[in-house]
């Protein structure tokens, strides 16, 4: 009611003293017992009239009922003419107290499932408020049954759950299809606003990563396929170029700027979920997706297991996922735990994983500036007992280092000069160190004295394992990725451990177990090394050039035509970097068995050896006795004789330019016209500038991997040429049927 006053204006005493007071007064009149007593007199007479008269008299008793309402009681104009009684907020109290006292008896009394066989097949109606009571309603059910909205208990528990609806396979996938696209569109709504505005959504972006965790069996599998590749798109855009510094407690507690707070909410964020991210890409990289989450257990959520074969298809994509955070963003937070995770996969035998992070390692070994990749190698390669797969060490070959610190007794020398130093010299250096560093922090550089000590650092882990490897594991499958990588970092070996190193590779050679591309990787790394450091060694590597003698006959144009790079490298180590080192007999034998093998080769090996021979021939004048018929001595040439100081190479000649003149590649024709005259610098015969490159740069011009013929061939003429008529035999009988034949024979 509008005009109804307020509780606390009307009435300036408490609800309890004005019950008092009306108690007290009821008692005094002696009308408070004949009112209780009244009342449930008519609620006994209620109740049988309801059990025995129908329902017509039911509704006149309601009628009759509401009347009475109507009409104010007796009692009512007593109470409310008393004098000093204003309040009409304590009378409707009263009221208010005495339905609610009804209404408690009403719900106290039992109902149909407790009651008696007498109230077996009536049917509870609502009751009816009024003032004297609570008046309940009942009616009989026609047919004597319980009401089907009441359920017993028995028939709560003893029931059967309701078979699901039995649905055929095309409604199953009629089915997956929806909730697979609505799941599809939710990932896509989800990233695509991540993206738009990461600082803003990072509870979605959250959200997009709890979808992980989702167990619904018709589309299990491929959510987590797409979450897991969405998610690494995402990280791949938003990740910063700088690492997150993860604040302490009392930064976190001082005041800062909107701006300031914002950015850091955001890293924070982004830190937790690339995090939580990283943890389940691990979980399914080691095999562990079967295992249920300590979230799911909380949550009840019930588990699938997942086949093997599906299990394997998410480990390879969680391990793709890794490879990409770690090869695109390797200098952000917890590279180290990715690391940790992938490098003991790289021994895996699934091939496609082991292959992928063995990629993934030589990708970021070119890029590498803490070395934690191989320090974690080199680990697990002492662990297993060097039983690891060659290509865990072929990764190390995509290390470019090019220069360590090789003074030993650095630190003593800094600590000498310290002593001799006066209090004044030492503060003025220790100023100018200070300045120098805030000089390197202002260029944003990297400084090179700690780039020399992290590369010595790295390059003398990866000899460790493969000097072990030379010392006591020579008849593994390692042996060979050892010599290549021994054949590439050769120039920063230490001159300390060279005479160990070529008695190693006496006995290799003489073993005579290696194959060829073996033998030659140890000559490759002898002879670097010889050209190098070990120039002011006493050592005569007659061995090595013999060896590399009758290892060229093993390269030609099938299987082996890949090894030409190392050939070339080799050739070029043994005869052009040692030329006052190496005897004439020794020179003729190689070019002669380099022409020999050129007619062997494909074209761009062919020009190759060529090219070889051409800086022979412009470093050592006395080839030209290969041009000549004369025998220049006693004997004859003996091409397999496998000692090449033996074999008298000076009285054979290099008739293998005049078949090499009519080759079919014109690069190769030039080159043989212009070796058969001797190779001359300038006037007649001189080579073309195109064609004046090492021969290593020749190997790769004219290659043909690429299915691309160097130089083009022209397109065919479409002038017609007039064709003279020339006898094809002897006898003219003959010639005329043969052309009668041909012409006869349709286009």
């Amino acid at each position: 009611m509008k005009g109804k006053p307020s509780r606390s204006k009307t009435s300036k005493t408490s609800q309890s003293k004005l019950a008092n007071k009306k108690h007290n007064r009821l008692a005094k009149q002696g009308k408070l017992k004949k009112r209780k007593k009244k009342d449930k007199d008519q609620q006994s007479q209620n109740e049988d009239k309801l059990q025995h008269q129908n329902s017509g008299k039911l509704q006149s008793q309601v009628k009759n009922d509401s009347e009475e309402e109507d009409q104010l009681n007796p009692e009512d104009v007593e109470f409310y003419g008393t004098p000093g009684q204003t309040s009409f907020v304590s009378a409707a109290q009263k009221r208010k107290r005495t339905y609610s006292e009804s209404g408690e008896i009403y719900e106290q009394e039992p109902r149909k499932l407790f009651a008696g066989e007498s109230r077996k097949n009536m049917k509870d109606l609502l009751p009816i408020k009024t003032k004297k009571g609570i008046i309940p309603q009942m009616i009989e059910e026609p047919n004597g049954e319980a009401s089907s909205d009441i359920i017993e208990i028995d028939t709560i528990i003893n029931q059967e759950p309701k078979p699901l609806p039995q649905l055929s396979n095309i409604q199953l996938l009629i089915q997956r299809k929806h909730n697979l696209n609505e799941r599809k569109k939710k990932i896509a709504l989800l990233a695509s606003d991540v993206i738009e505005n990461p600082e803003e959504n990072m509870k979605k972006l959250r959200e997009l990563r709890l979808m992980l965790e989702e167990c619904e069996s018709d589309a299990y599998i491929t959510v987590k396929k797409l979450v897991m590749l969405s998610l690494m798109e995402i990280f791949k855009d938003i990740i910063p170029g700088y690492r997150i510094r993860l604040l302490t407690e009392k930064e976190k507690e001082q005041k800062m700027k909107k701006e300031t707070k914002a950015l850091q909410d955001f890293e924070q964020g982004l830190l937790m979920n690339y995090k939580g991210y990283l943890e389940v890409l691990e979980k399914y990289c080691t095999g562990k997706i079967n295992e249920q989450s300590n979230r799911q257990r909380r949550h009840g959520v019930k588990h699938i297991h997942i086949p093997e074969d599906a299990s394997q298809v998410i480990a390879e994509l969680a391990v793709r996922c890794m490879c990409e955070m770690l090869s695109n963003h390797p200098h952000f937070n917890y590279r180290n735990n990715i690391i940790a995770v992938l490098v003991p996969l790289m021994n895996k035998h699934n091939t496609v994983i082991s292959d992928m992070v063995c990629q993934t390692s030589s990708k970021v070994f070119r890029e590498d500036k803490s070395g934690e990749i191989v320090r974690l190698i080199n680990k697990m390669v002492k662990v297993r007992d060097f039983r690891v797969q060659r290509k865990v060490l072929d990764t190390f070959l995509a290390l470019k280092i090019k220069e360590i610190d090789t003074s030993e007794d650095l630190d003593e020398n800094k600590k000498k000069k310290r002593e001799f130093m006066s209090r004044r010299e030492r503060k003025k250096r220790k100023k100018m160190a200070n300045l120098e560093h805030e000089l390197l922090e202002t260029k944003a550089t990297e400084d090179k004295k700690k780039k020399v000590k992290l590369h010595t650092e790295i390059i003398g882990a990866v000899f460790l394992i493969y000097f072990k490897v030379l010392k006591g594991y020579r008849k593994s499958t390692l042996l060979p990725s050892v010599l290549e990588g021994l054949a590439k970092f050769s120039h920063l070996i230490n001159i300390d451990f060279f005479d160990d190193l070529y008695k190693v590779f006496n006995e290799l050679i003489e073993s005579e177990d290696l194959t060829y591309r073996e033998s030659l990787h140890v000559i490759l790394t002898a002879f670097t090394i010889l050209s190098g450091q070990g120039s002011a060694l006493n050592i005569d590597p007659l061995k090595f050039y013999t060896h590399m003698y009758n290892t060229l006959l093993h390269v030609h144009a099938g299987c082996s035509s890949d090894d030409l790079p190392l050939v070339i490298d080799c050739i070029d180590c043994m005869m052009n970097r040692r030329k006052r080192l190496i005897s004439q007999q020794r020179i003729l034998s190689y070019t002669k068995r380099l022409a020999t093998l050129s007619l062997q080769q494909m074209p761009n090996g062919t020009i190759a050896f060529l090219g070889l021979i051409r800086n022979f021939m412009l470093t050592y004048k006395y080839l030209d006795f290969l041009f000549d018929n004369d025998s220049q001595g006693s004997g004859i040439y003996l091409p397999e004789l496998p000692e090449p100081e033996h074999c008298h190479a000076h009285n054979t000649m290099l008739w293998e330019l005049s078949s090499l003149k009519s080759h079919y590649h014109p690069a190769i024709k030039k080159y043989a016209v212009h070796l058969g005259k001797m190779a001359p610098v300038s006037g007649e015969g001189q080579l073309p500038l195109q064609y004046k490159k090492p021969p290593r740069d020749l190997y790769n011009e004219f290659s043909t991997e690429i299915d691309v013929f160097n130089p083009p061939v022209a397109e065919k003429s479409t002038f017609k040429h007039k064709s003279k008529k020339m006898k094809m035999f002897m006898q003219e009988d003959i010639s005329d049927m043969v052309v009668q034949v041909l012409s006869s024979i349709p286009d």
